[in-house]
C-alpha cells in the first residue's frame, strides 16, 4: 500500500487526512515531496517515509513551494514497483505517480491547485516581481501535466461537494464525496448558564478567510466579537484598526480554542473554504455557524437547524445574518441536535467513504486485507 502525499512541513487538515489513513491502512509507505519530522504527528512518522528528488534540492524543507516545476517529474520517478494500492493525497501535486498497472490508484483530493486554476490571477497579483514575470508559462505547462495525470487514476474522491464541481470543471473527471474526518470527540458544549455573550471567528487569518469582513461588520454592529488565530503580524495590522468591541487572542493553546467555540453565541464563518473544519467543531461543541453561503459550508451547515447563511459576501449580508439570528432566540437550536449532526463527520464516517470509493474501484476485498 502506498500513500502519496505532497509534502510534510506542519499539520494542517490535509495531514489530518492523511493520519487517518495511516491509522486505515498502519502497513502502508508514504510518499512525499519533502519531509520534516519535526512538524508531523508520531502518527505520520510511524511509518516508513520516502521523499522525492525535490527533498535534494536546496533548503527544500524551507522553500519548497519554490521548486513546484520540478514535482510532476519528481512524482513520475518513483517507483511503484510491486504496490497493490496507490492512495494520493492531492492539494499540491501528488497525484502525477505512475502506478503499476495492477494497482488502482484513488485520489482522495482537498482541492484542485488553487494557485493554477481558479485563484491563479489572486496569487499571481500577489506574488513578487519575480515570480509575476514567471507564472503565465510556469503555469501553463503546470496544468497540461496536470490535467494529463488527473486520466492517469483511477478513482477520486472529493473532500466536498464544492470540490468535486471544481474537479469536474478543470479535470473532466466525477469524484465521489467523502468529507474529510473531524476530531468532534475533541468537543462538547457547555451549559446554558456558562454561555458568554460574544461571537468568535477563528481560524488562519488569511485574506480568503475575510477576517476583515467579520471585524468591519461587528465594528457597526457593536457587538462583542472574539478573533482567534495568527499569524502574528496580521494580528498586529488588524488590530490595530479595530474597534474596541473586537478582541484579539492570537494563536492560542488548544484547550482555549475549544473553551471559547464552545461558550461563543455563534461561529462567524464569512469565508469560502473547499471544506471547512471549524464549522464542525463549533457544532460539535453545540454552538450554530453563521456562513457566507458558497464551498464546504453548504455540505456541513443546516440552514435554520445549524446555522444561518448569508448569499452576498459583504458587511451589509452578515449584519443582517447575525440581526436574524439574534431575532430567533436563544434556544432556537438545539445544541444536542447540533452535536448529532456533527458527529456524521468523524473519522469512522471518512473510513467508511474511502471503503466504499475503493469498492467502487473493484478492489474491497484487496483493500480490506490492508487495512487495520
Amino acid at each position: 500500500m502506498a500513500i502519496i502525499h505532497y509534502w510534510l512541513v506542519g499539520m494542517r487538515g490535509g495531514e489530518k487526512v492523511l493520519e487517518a489513513l495511516c491509522r486505515m491502512f498502519p502497513e502502508a509507505d508514504i510518499f512525499t515531496h519533502v519531509h520534516v519530522p519535526g512538524r508531523v504527528s508520531p502518527v505520520i512518522n510511524a511509518h516508513r517515509i520516502v521523499t522525492t528528488s525535490v527533498a535534494r534540492l536546496p533548503f527544500a524543507p524551507r522553500l519548497y513551494q519554490k521548486y513546484l516545476p520540478f514535482m510532476p517529474r519528481a512524482l513520475e520517478e518513483l517507483d511503484l514497483t510491486g504496490y497493490d494500492l496507490v492512495i494520493s493525497s492531492e492539494a499540491g501535486p501528488a497525484k502525477g505517480v505512475i502506478a503499476p498497472p495492477e494497482a488502482p490508484h484513488l485520489c482522495y483530493c482537498h482541492s484542485p491547485m488553487r494557485y493554477l486554476w481558479d485563484q491563479y490571477h489572486v496569487y499571481r497579483e500577489t506574488a513578487g516581481f519575480v515570480s509575476r514575470a514567471m507564472m503565465p508559462g510556469l503555469a501553463h505547462r503546470l496544468r497540461q501535466w496536470d490535467v494529463a495525470s488527473a486520466s492517469r487514476v483511477d478513482g477520486f474522491a472529493a473532500n466536498s461537494s464544492h470540490v468535486a464541481n471544481r474537479i469536474r470543471k478543470y479535470w473532466r473527471r466525477d469524484a465521489d464525496i467523502v468529507h474529510p474526518p473531524v476530531a468532534v470527540g475533541d468537543f462538547a458544549p457547555v451549559p446554558t448558564a456558562e454561555l458568554g455573550d460574544f461571537y468568535l471567528w477563528a481560524g488562519e487569518l488569511a485574506p480568503y478567510k475575510r477576517p476583515d469582513l467579520a471585524i468591519e461588520a461587528f465594528r457597526r454592529l457593536k457587538k462583542p466579537l472574539v478573533v482567534i488565530g495568527g499569524p502574528g503580524k496580521t494580528v498586529k495590522r488588524l488590530a490595530a484598526g479595530a474597534p474596541d468591541n473586537v478582541r484579539f487572542l492570537g494563536q492560542v493553546p488548544f484547550d482555549v480554542l475549544r473553551a471559547h467555540l464552545a461558550r461563543c453565541k455563534a461561529l462567524i464563518f464569512p469565508g469560502e473554504e473547499d471544506f471547512g473544519i471549524v464549522p464542525v467543531e463549533a457544532m460539535a461543541s453545540g454552538r450554530p455557524v453563521i456562513a457566507y453561503g458558497r464551498g464546504g459550508v453548504l455540505d456541513t451547515v443546516i440552514e435554520g437547524r445549524t446555522g444561518l447563511f448569508f448569499h452576498d459576501q459583504s458587511v451589509e449580508a452578515l449584519m443582517d445574518a447575525v440581526e436574524r439570528f439574534e431575532s430567533l432566540g436563544a434556544t432556537a437550536m438545539s445544541p444536542a441536535d447540533l452535536v448529532r449532526h456533527a458527529h456524521s463527520f468523524d473519522e469512522a464516517a471518512f473510513r467508511r467513504g474511502i471503503s466504499a470509493s475503493l469498492s467502487r474501484l473493484g478492489v474491497g476485498t484487496s483493500a480490506a486485507r490492508l487495512m487495520a
